[in-house]
């Protein structure tokens, strides 16, 4: 039974319910113009497909992605990323690429492009910027390295590590600190937050109301909510340590959840063969 009484975002059903859907679009709107620059503000959204971003199985049981684009014809991949995942700046980087490519035009073209933005939310910290533990927005372009002056303002990576962001409800100034305070606590919350009271989050909370939902609703979200804790845990513990000994428990418990062996072998490095010995 669950006992919460809003979804937690960062299970796939979640994250789809509050900014994966037409009734909710006006929310990714509203979180997406609060991380952009005036230049690039957003008014209309329409959702793409995401298998065009060669996203691969293993890939979609960590991470749930929306792909979207907005009246100017600028992409926006937001990607929700639940657990630590090997050479995910990599992923990042390579998916950008498919929103690019699909711009390519048949005979004369001249190769002009409309601006990609990757946001990712991330439910983990980075090794590399642990020593940042105030910095948890990151916005990367490609710049000029002696200069720093953006080289190409179409290309762009925003990702947010959620669990640097510790500010209590009295401390909530900027609206993007309202979205990750919402995003980072709802799932614990009971009552709207004072200063959460407005259309905006007044529509967030009304959709992520467990109650609200239908038996098979229920049923997806509970699912979801299970995985996420599964997939969370496993993964999560798999980087704290890279002895094999451990690895090799970390296999067994992802064995004895059901999870794939392609996903066991990601996360541990174990081979398959070693995997099978288990």
């Amino acid at each position: 039974m669950i006992e919460e009484k809003y979804i937690n975002p960062f299970t796939d059903f979640g994250f789809k319910k509050l900014f994966g859907e037409e009734i909710s679009k006006d929310l990714l709107i509203d979180f997406l113009n609060q991380l952009l620059p005036s230049e690039h503000k957003i008014t209309e959204l329409k959702f793409k497909q995401t298998e065009n971003l060669g996203s691969t199985e293993i890939d979609r049981k960590a991470i749930f992605d929306i792909y979207c684009e907005n009246e100017n014809g600028e992409k926006f991949i937001v990607e929700l990323q639940k657990a630590k995942q090997n050479f995910f700046k990599d992923r990042m980087v390579y998916y950008s690429t498919f929103p690019i490519q699909e711009q390519a035009k048949k005979g004369d073209w001249d190769f002009k492009l409309t601006a990609v933005y990757c946001i990712g939310i991330l439910d983990f910290i980075f090794d590399d910027e642990k020593e940042q533990k105030d910095k948890y927005i990151h916005y990367v372009a490609l710049t000029e390295q002696e200069t720093k002056k953006v080289f190409f303002n179409k290309l762009h990576y925003i990702y947010l590590e959620m669990p640097k962001f510790n500010k209590k409800e009295e401390e909530l100034i900027t609206e993007i600190d309202k979205w990750s305070y919402f995003i980072k606590n709802l799932s614990s919350l009971d009552h709207i937050p004072a200063k959460l009271q407005n259309e905006v989050f007044i529509k967030a909370f009304e959709i992520a109301e467990i109650a609200k939902f239908d038996r098979k609703q229920l049923e997806e979200y509970e699912q979801s909510l299970k995985y996420y804790r599964d997939i969370k845990n496993v993964v999560d513990t798999s980087f704290e340590e890279g002895r094999k000994e451990e690895r090799i428990l970390l296999a067994k418990e992802f064995i004895k959840n059901g999870v794939s062996i392609e996903i066991v072998m990601k996360s541990t490095g174990l081979t398959k063969e070693e995997i099978e010995n288990l």
